[in-house]
């Protein structure tokens, strides 16, 4: 039997070390409550991807006219 390197990660929301395998269902997270603490931060939006806006006030405003 080959000996398999084992993939380690860091969790993104707490920093524990996760094993990439098929057994870990939330990765690349360590839980399902890191993951939905990720979810929440982005829908509440206290994480962004840096970058230029697609549209601006203006093309919202105009939308809502």
């Amino acid at each position: 039997m080959a000996n398999k390197k084992q993939i380690v990660v860091s969790c993104p929301t707490c920093q524990k070390q996760v094993i990439w395998n098929e057994q870990q269902t939330a990765k690349p997270f360590c839980s399902e409550r890191c993951k939905l603490i990720d979810l929440g931060e982005w829908a509440a939006e206290e994480k962004t991807i840096p970058g230029n806006p697609l549209y601006s006030e203006a093309d919202f405003d105009s939308l809502l006219q």
